[in-house]
């Protein structure tokens, strides 16, 4: 399988991005057994990269998290994956580097502007790109105009790499989406755009790093979610959908 390159993307600040790269990159590699790399090109904060060092010092000075990556090592020979820092306009530069390392996929941590220097261009050379959405008029009217920018400039003009565009909820309030979803979404279809089936509920849960006390992981790049985080927070249903697309 030739490498697919994959971006979580958005104009919105808080969407969520960067928490989803890291969840659906961790589940490929740790639980799925796909080779993956994240190119951090959120300059220039770089918070993934930032996330892989605050993990890889917990695992040092905790007991509890030192022997779980020694289990995870020993039961499925997967260290750590790839996290490489780039300026957008780098970025695929950089992930050409790493053409050499068996990789299924190398997914791209963005910054959450097309103004930004490289944005733009290097979106065109994504296969696929997902972007969240929330039911919130500012987060979807900003969502929504990044989103038909880059179809109306990329994808149906065939100047891109880009196989699919896709969108889906993020952060959604209770256990089934409303009435007002499904009006969202008649405006989305009119636009001629596409929203996954798998949406992600709202819960504190996404915002959890690696605790100090030994508790269940959420949030790493050195783990997967924990079996029992994984219940109800759609992670699952989400990468089987997008393994699904991208076939």
């Amino acid at each position: 399988m030739k490498v697919k390159c994959v971006a979580f993307s958005t104009q919105k600040g808080g969407a969520g991005k960067t928490t989803l790269t890291v969840l659906i990159a961790s589940y490929l590699h740790y639980v799925r057994g796909f080779n993956v790399a994240i190119v951090d090109c959120d300059f220039p904060q770089h918070s993934i990269s930032d996330m892989r060092k605050r993990d890889v010092e917990m695992v040092l000075n905790n007991g509890y998290y030192k022997q779980l990556a020694y289990n995870q090592i020993t039961r499925t020979g997967r260290k750590g994956y790839l996290i490489l820092e780039s300026k957008p306009e780098n970025a695929l530069e950089e992930a050409q580097k790493l053409e050499n390392e068996g990789l299924d996929f190398i997914f791209f941590d963005l910054p959450g502007t097309v103004n930004s220097p490289g944005v733009l261009r290097t979106l065109s050379m994504m296969d696929y790109i997902f972007s969240p959405i929330a039911a919130d008029r500012v987060v979807l009217e900003s969502t929504l105009r990044f989103v038909v920018n880059i179809n109306e400039n990329l994808v149906t003009t065939a100047r891109s790499d880009i196989k699919g565009l896709f969108l889906f909820w993020n952060m959604v309030d209770g256990r089934e989406k409303s009435e007002l979803y499904k009006i969202y979404e008649k405006v989305i279809d009119e636009l001629g755009l596409t929203v996954l089936k798998t949406f992600i509920p709202d819960s504190k849960r996404f915002r959890r790093e690696l605790p100090t006390s030994g508790k269940a992981v959420f949030r790493s790049t050195l783990f997967p979610v924990d079996r029992s985080l994984l219940k109800g927070s759609n992670l699952k249903e989400l990468t089987d959908e997008i393994l699904k697309i991208i076939g």
